[in-house]
């Protein structure tokens, strides 16, 4: 198990270090490229190798440090019971997004994320989907307090708060990635918001919303009592993923999706996070009297 947590941090750290060198690289070294390129075959070589697969490292990294934690913390029929809905979901709707603009829009992606699945969706996408899905929904439901006070209404409202945290990450991401200097996926027509369709954010609710609902009924009775320091990796992993996207997007002057995202995302999972418990449930175990019976003994003097 130790060694399961060594890796886990190794690579939430490496997770963020790579969103961190992401940030800098496409607001700094790329309006300056020619600077780097002109000084040595060096500087070339880690621009190309950068570009061609930084997008790809950084989200299989998110991926594996959710994965493990996942496993350690949540068991491993747990964690696949949310993964493979997650991932699969994730990827009919993005396939069907491609292909003919329902749920999202009409869009495609360009390279940076990796081989495209079926030529339209990098494989990348479904991963992404689950590890912030993942963190997003265990907030909500943590803080929520579904375990200790299960009921539909609360599982209900779990599945909805998940699905708007979600949401959210894409105010911030979605003018970033798709105007930024290297855009990794375009719009044919862009949208009203910022240059995005309404539609695609109903899209990623919808999508994230269903998933969630699944791994919710795939889960069952099964209590999921996490303290607040069991949600520190969930709640790192979903603002960092959202600073990266802030990040892009204040540079290109989007503040309002930023706002936006901040207010109905970053807050409510900064406060689901602090009701969270903070001291591990206590089971009362009631002192248990045996009846020990002895039988009489007759003693004799003489």
């Amino acid at each position: 198990m130790r060694q399961l947590v060594i890796a886990e941090r190794v690579c939430l750290i490496a997770h963020i270090l790579s969103k961190a060198f992401g940030l800098v690289g496409m607001l700094l070294v790329l309006p300056h490229a020619e600077i780097i390129l002109n000084l040595s075959q060096v500087g070339e070589t880690a621009i190309q190798l950068s570009m061609a697969g930084g997008g790809v490292v950084d989200i299989i990294l998110g991926t594996i440090a959710v994965s493990i934690y996942a496993y350690r913390t949540l068991g491993l029929g747990t964690w696949l019971a949310f993964m493979l809905p997650a991932v699969s979901i994730s990827l009919g709707s993005e396939l069907l997004g491609t292909s003919t603009g329902f749920p999202f829009g009409d869009y495609s992606y360009l390279s940076g994320l990796g081989y495209k699945i079926g030529g339209l969706v990098p494989f990348t996408i479904p991963l992404s989907w689950f590890y912030v899905g993942l963190s997003s929904y265990l907030i909500a439901r943590t803080g929520l307090k579904v375990a200790e006070k299960p009921s539909w209404g609360r599982h209900i409202a779990a599945v909805a708060i998940g699905a708007l945290l979600f949401t959210c990450w894409d105010f911030a991401l979605e003018p970033a990635m798709s105007q930024s200097s290297l855009p990794f996926w375009y719009w044919q027509q862009p949208g009203a918001f910022f240059g995005t369709p309404y539609q695609n954010y109903a899209g990623w609710f919808g999508t994230s919303e269903v998933f969630m609902s699944v791994a919710g009924l795939l889960w069952g009775k099964t209590s999921i009592k996490l303290q607040r320091s069991q949600l520190n990796l969930p709640l790192v992993v979903y603002l960092t993923n959202f600073a990266f996207a802030a990040g892009l997007s204040l540079a290109g002057g989007f503040f309002i999706p930023v706002l936006l995202g901040s207010v109905l995302g970053v807050i409510p999972a900064v406060a689901l996070w602090l009701r969270s418990s903070t001291t591990p449930t206590q089971v009362a175990i009631e002192p248990v009297t045996e009846e020990v019976s002895v039988p009489s003994v007759k003693v004799v003097l003489k």
